[in-house]
């Protein structure tokens, strides 16, 4: 009885998963039919997707009456959305009255979406919601919202400014198709080859397979769209061979961990970020991925700066010739399958056509291009496999969507995104630095075991208004808390990206998480640089070419100083003197004030000249010695 329960769920929770997929596909083809059906079809197919898909772990199902459980609220989510769908199109063409007992029914829905979270996210995400609750419905007297629960539930409910808000309706048009484009690549086999390329580029320099993880991160972060997803799929054949090569298991997570966050930060899709920061700013798509261009560049540059420095460190030399992998011309006829939809969806865009039309298209290219390219796709079992894996992501996405609609909608009920603004505005004195800090800290909290582009819903609306009012470009305002949404997947306590890890390198968690932050350092710079340095977005009123390249060249001397200083070593150890003078100067070298650059640039090099001038003698010594014993 136990094992056909569980085997009917599975198949159901397929089914499931397989139809919010093709209907991403349907909706990216042809558009938005119905504003209600669809945002309500797609909330619903991800609730029950939830209950019926839920296990304790990989291996165990968990209790019976557990899933038991699980399938009776199944059903009650179905009476509660055909309740809510009723009440919907009735109000489209009548004046309706709101019963105590659907209110009531409201509040049980968002009990059951902020208990999924809890399943699909953790303990971060239901306190968040929880924590918004709390605010509407506390007294004002006591410093909360002071709305009345049946207020709540029918602005939050029964009404597009809440769960059904805008995040369901962008993500359901224009982000899950991305995730099915996605998931066609990774099911016919274009991640191993996009890896294999990595792997080819890297394999003559030293530390080779960690700079693979760099480089392939960085391409298959474009189409993954989850930080945790890019961490299994490529981490299982990148860790075990940057272990092997020297690198310690710990060193090794926290690589793929950084490098795998990255990518939700490289255009063009971003993680699929960039349609939602699109939709909340009016910037149009093109030019937002076109600012976070450089800055993405600059944070992978830095990986592999530092990648550079500890191999050297290390002693790790590049691999050896005959375990480097080699392309053939095959594998790069087959990595057509990932450029061309990359390329239809910048063409498709520059047309003025929608995102959700190049979305639709993109998926059209690679799913033919897969079929050509990839022999062992031309099964349905593949398509179905691929449908199946998209509807899952997608539906455990628009799960977290929902429950943000809901925090977002008793943001703009009690206006406290404008209060915390007004606070952040107060308690920095009008200082932009301080201003920055306050939101950078705030953005790594809420960013915390949420999904991107979930995270930067939340940030967005709460945080951005606060730098947009020290006048702060609004792309840059956005993208700066975007990046430290993003960052917060490597930064400990919770680290999803780094736990992810750690377990496939063999490490402890907290380990590898303190190990992705070391070395992500420099990308928790970068927002700061396109604050003070705007030129390096493009797209900013007066941005100029020369001002570009100024803040770029700042940059590379800013993460010498400060690789140089983490690692604490150039050639030789460094003192500990150094290496803080080091990490000083590298943040200094950023000062939108001239001569405190200038001068750090010059203690930098001063620093560098120094330490080959003192190493130079044990060189020579050394040097000596190896002639010497090759004589005797």
């Amino acid at each position: 009885m136990r094992n056909r329960l569980i085997g009917t769920l599975d198949r159901i929770a397929a089914i499931l998963a397989a139809f919010m997929s093709a209907f991403a596909i349907y909706v990216a083809a042809f558009g938005v039919f119905d504003n209600i059906i669809v945002s309500g079809l797609t909330v619903l197919i991800a609730v029950l997707y939830g209950f019926v898909s839920w296990r304790a772990t990989e291996t165990s199902p968990g209790p019976t009456w557990l899933l038991v459980a699980h399938a009776v609220l199944a059903l009650v989510i179905i009476a509660l959305f055909y309740d809510w769908a009723e009440l919907m199109f009735e109000q489209e063409y009548l004046f309706v009255t709101i019963s105590l007992a659907q209110d009531v029914f409201a509040w049980i829905s968002f009990a059951l979406i902020a208990y999924l979270t809890w399943r699909f996210f953790g303990m971060p995400m239901l306190l968040v919601i929880a924590a918004a609750g709390v605010y509407v419905l506390a007294p004002s007297t006591f410093g909360g919202g002071g709305e009345h629960w049946t207020r709540v539930a029918e602005n939050l409910w029964f009404s597009t400014d809440g769960v059904f808000g805008r995040p369901v309706e962008v993500v359901g048009r224009i982000v899950l198709i991305y995730v099915v484009l996605g998931a066609v690549l990774q099911s016919a086999g274009a991640g191993e080859v996009l890896l294999k390329i990595a792997f080819a580029a890297t394999g003559r320099l030293a530390g080779g397979p960690a700079h693979a993880a760099v480089v392939g991160s960085a391409m298959f972060g474009t189409m993954s769209g989850a930080a945790v997803a890019n961490v299994v799929s490529t981490g299982v054949f990148t860790i075990p061979v940057i272990k092997r090569v020297g690198f310690s298991p710990r060193f090794a997570g926290g690589v793929e961990a950084a490098a795998s966050t990255g990518g939700q930060i490289m255009p063009p899709v971003m993680g699929a970020v960039a349609f939602l920061m699109a939709d909340i700013t009016g910037i149009s798509y093109l030019k937002i991925i076109v600012a976070a261009a450089i800055p993405a560049l600059m944070y992978y540059g830095s990986l592999f700066a530092f990648v550079s420095v500890e191999a050297r460190r290390m002693n790790i030399k590049p691999l050896p010739k005959s375990e480097r992998a080699r392309l053939t011309r095959d594998d790069m006829v087959k990595s057509l399958a990932f450029w061309a939809p990359l390329a239809v969806i910048v063409a498709v865009l520059v047309t003025g056509r929608t995102a959700q039309n190049a979305g639709a298209y993109a998926t059209a290219i690679a799913f033919v291009a897969c079929l050509i390219l990839f022999p062992e796709f031309r099964h349905p079992r593949k398509w179905w496999e691929a449908l199946v894996d998209a509807g899952r992501s997608s539906a455990v996405l628009m799960v977290v969507v929902a429950g943000i609609g809901f925090v977002i909608g008793v943001v703009n009920m009690t206006g406290v995104g404008i209060m915390f603004a007004e606070s952040v505005l107060a308690y920095s004195h009008s200082s932009l630095s301080i201003a920055l800090v306050m939101v950078m800290l705030a953005s790594l909290f809420l960013g915390m075991g949420v999904p991107t582009g979930a995270a930067y819903l939340i940030i967005a609306i709460v945080l951005g208004p606060a730098i947009s009012s020290l006048g702060v470009p609004l792309v840059a305002a956005h993208l700066f808390v975007l990046y430290f949404g993003v960052l917060s997947s490597v930064t400990p306590p919770v680290a999803l990206s780094a736990f992810a890890a750690a377990p496939i390198a063999g490490a402890k968690p907290m380990e590898t998480g303190w190990a992705a932050v070391r070395l992500a350092a420099p990308g928790f710079i970068i927002p700061f640089v396109f604050i003070y340095h705007p030129d390096v977005l493009l797209i900013v009123e007066g941005a100029t070419i020369t001002g570009a390249v100024w803040a770029c060249g700042a940059f590379a001397i800013s993460t010498w100083g400060l690789v140089t200083g983490l690692v604490g070593w150039e050639g030789v150890a460094l003192p500990y003197w150094q290496r803080a003078i080091r990490l000083a100067a590298g943040i200094a070298v950023l000062s939108v004030d001239v001569p405190i650059a200038v001068t750090a640039v010059i203690i930098l090099i001063a620093l560098s000249v120094q330490r080959r001038l003192m190493s130079r003698p044990a060189e020579l010594i050394k040097d000596q010695r190896d002639t010497i014993g090759r004589i005797e």
